[in-house]
């Protein structure tokens, strides 16, 4: 069951004695050369992550374990890791394990290669059919392994009663283990940077912009 927090109400802390949870934080990303609006909103939703994650702690349970995307390391070197992908996304994860918080590998290193070389393959345009169906399937079979493994992961590393932290980018296929309550922490400077997102998308193409992007 996944729950939507500033969608639904506050969870009482004794509904939730004896289960396992897993508090999802979608990771918004913001590239070098962002416009500055982007930027601004993106703190904005980060700093709403950190209240609704501190409310969370008090209303379900304190973070035990803290798993990122793209990290297959554990402790201080998984840390460094999650340092060089993004630094709002550092920041919280430091916080949270400064707290006491233990930080676990989530991926496989093999599995999250291949995902990521069969989609390089994918983004060069290829040429014949055959061959992008083959690599399609190949695509999509690599990110089902993946998925399960991330599962599997986090159902292994979260003890009875214990509390976890996901970061993964929004539209993830991962099925999480039935006796994980799942909490999505979408904060509402989460709809304004989908707003802006789309909004910049149908924006109309100035002279130059081409070139420049």
């Amino acid at each position: 069951m996944t729950q939507e927090l500033g969608k639904v109400e506050r969870p009482e802390a004794a509904q939730y004695q004896g289960k396992r949870k897993l508090y999802l934080v979608p990771l918004i990303h913001v590239h070098e050369g962002a416009p500055v609006e982007y930027v601004e909103l993106c703190g904005r939703y980060w700093q709403g992550v950190q209240s609704s994650l501190l409310s969370l702690e008090v209303k379900a349970g304190k973070v035990l374990k803290v798993f990122h995307e793209g990290v297959f390391n554990t402790g201080e070197e998984g840390l460094k890791m999650v340092e060089k992908m993004d630094a709002r996304s550092y920041d919280l994860v430091r916080r949270v394990c400064e707290s006491g918080a233990m930080f676990e590998a989530l991926e496989d290193a093999e599995c999250f290669g291949e995902l990521m070389d069969w989609s390089r393959c994918l983004s060069i345009g290829l040429v014949s059919r055959t061959a992008a169906t083959k690599i399609s399937q190949e695509y999509v079979e690599a990110n089902k392994k993946r998925n399960e493994h991330i599962a599997k992961r986090i159902a292994e590393a979260l003890g009875p009663e214990e509390a976890g932290l996901l970061l993964i980018s929004e539209g993830h296929k991962v099925q999480f283990s039935a006796d994980i309550e799942v909490f999505y922490i979408a904060p509402p400077a989460l709809d304004e940077v989908h707003r802006w997102e789309r909004d910049y998308a149908h924006r109309p193409e100035q002279p130059g912009q081409e070139s420049e992007e």
